[in-house]
């Protein structure tokens, strides 16, 4: 049984390694460039191919995207009354509580365990957190949304053409299909790559609180995953997706608004270390409870 937990986790654990390494060793990493190279390019080509290659129609890719923001809500209601009755800063530790890295982690864990179904399905929820984090990110501290910065992403415009297309059944030309698949494939393994770098880049100085919050992302998550699973009767790959999306660690994103915003982010660059490698640990555990039973010996 765990001889099948193999490839799925080693190639996340391997890519991630060197993202850590290349940290730990000091060389350069335009994080800059990376980040507009998979945002721009390899996550709207990734979108594009998930969505044109799923075989269950559009109803369930927007179902997920339904299940991703009860998701959300559900994390950010509940994450809320416990940091009031703790009198915790809601500004500053709210969003890592609710913003899990469905992107880094979750889209390499749900292709290796699922295949291309779960990831075409993964995507659904992605994006939710993705866009939530442009539009409520800011609105919750205060500030504008970043609409400018949400027009100009090519994400949402690779969502709608996407959709579009399996809903009408639509097939992209040939030469097109297999461009768009060649420049996807540069988005996953560059987004583990910048995961690791984080993890090699942040420190952890205020321990109890990073755990507190670690511990909250993960046990709310895998909480309310298993609670929507139950809920709708959600089965199959369906409920694995949910599971593994809805239990993954704090997001990187949720320091970057920390820093910008001022809110904590030593904090939260010690909640996201902390949570992704309590997530390590734990991924066999997640993944024995995400996989469809016809998929365990």
């Amino acid at each position: 049984m765990y001889a099948q937990l193999i490839p799925i986790l080693a190639p996340v654990f391997i890519i991630t390694l060197v993202g850590y390494g290349w940290a730990r060793l000091g060389l350069t990493f335009q994080r800059d460039f990376l980040t507009g190279l998979v945002m721009n390019i390899g996550v709207p080509c990734l979108i594009l191919n998930g969505t044109t290659h799923l075989e269950t129609g559009a109803a369930l890719f927007l179902s997920m995207m339904g299940f991703a923001v009860l998701a959300l809500v559900s994390c950010a209601v509940v994450g809320s009354l416990v940091l009031r009755l703790l009198d915790q800063p809601l500004r500053s530790y709210l969003p890592p509580v609710a913003f899990g890295n469905a992107g880094n982690l979750g889209l390499p864990l749900c292709l290796f365990a699922f295949g291309k179904q779960g990831l075409g399905l993964a995507i659904g929820f992605y994006l939710v957190g993705s866009v939530s984090q442009f539009l409520v990110g800011p609105l919750f501290q205060g500030r504008k949304p970043v609409w400018r910065t949400l027009l100009a992403t090519p994400v949402n415009y690779a969502v709608v053409l996407g959709v579009g297309l399996l809903a009408t059944d639509t097939t992209l030309p040939l030469w097109v299909s297999n461009t768009v698949e060649l420049l996807a494939g540069i988005a996953i393994p560059l987004m583990m790559l910048a995961l690791g770098h984080a993890l090699g880049s942040f420190k952890v100085q205020r321990l109890p609180i990073a755990a507190a919050i670690a511990a909250g992302r993960l046990g709310l998550g895998l909480a309310v995953g298993l609670i929507i699973a139950q809920v709708f009767g959600l089965t199959g790959i369906e409920r694995g997706v949910v599971l593994v999306q809805s239990a993954m660690p704090v997001a990187v994103f949720n320091f970057l608004l920390a820093a910008r915003y001022d809110r904590h982010p030593d904090d939260i660059a010690g909640a996201i270390v902390i949570s992704t490698l309590v997530s390590f640990a734990t991924l066999p555990v997640l993944l024995l409870l995400a996989l469809p039973a016809a998929q365990l010996p």
